[in-house]
């Protein structure tokens, strides 16, 4: 995809649920990380949502709740620039990549970019589960209430009306 003229809208989740390599906590570690996106070069951040305490998808024995929360982001530039640049956070952090699910320093993952349909290996958009996420959609609707679906065509009221109940997401206090 060219760099657009035109600014792009983008939907960036933030998760955490182990200390990063400072010992800040979850917390911290996705506020700065919400700090950063907005000098990631070409974009902006122009709406942050709360911070939740959600559950572990899948939820595994010991495994600490994660701190979760979405931004949007507007500029210009590619999908891979942005996914680099959110990559390059995570490595920043001390992210590893153990095996899928694992608990994490960081997580940032490009949810939706306008309306746009990908299916490239490297980044599908949009993000493939996030529809079927609290932990996503919850902090999504905080920052986008309208937003639809570009593949499903369901607005986000109506994507987590359709969740099952187990999976908890808890706005954080204070």
């Amino acid at each position: 995809m060219p760099i657009n003229k035109r600014k792009s809208v983008a939907f960036i989740a933030l998760g955490a649920n182990l200390p990063d390599r400072s010992g800040a906590a979850p917390l911290v570690t996705c506020q700065a990380a919400a700090a950063a996106l907005d000098r990631l070069p070409g974009w902006r951040l122009v709406a942050l949502s709360r911070w939740y305490s959600t559950t572990p998808v899948p939820p595994l024995p010991g495994v600490p709740r994660f701190v979760n929360g979405v931004a949007r982001l507007a500029g210009r530039g590619t999908p891979e620039a942005l996914l680099a640049g959110l990559q390059a956070l995570e490595a920043a952090a001390g992210r590893e990549r153990a095996y899928p699910g694992a608990p994490r320093v960081l997580d940032l993952d490009i949810i939706a970019i306008d309306g746009l349909l990908r299916e490239a290996p490297a980044l599908v958009l949009p993000h493939p589960r996030a529809h079927l996420r609290r932990f996503v959609l919850a902090p999504l609707a905080d920052v986008a209430p309208a937003w639809v679906h570009p593949r499903l065509g369901l607005g986000v009221a109506a994507l987590l009306a359709g969740l099952p109940a187990g999976e908890q997401a808890e706005p954080i206090r204070g």
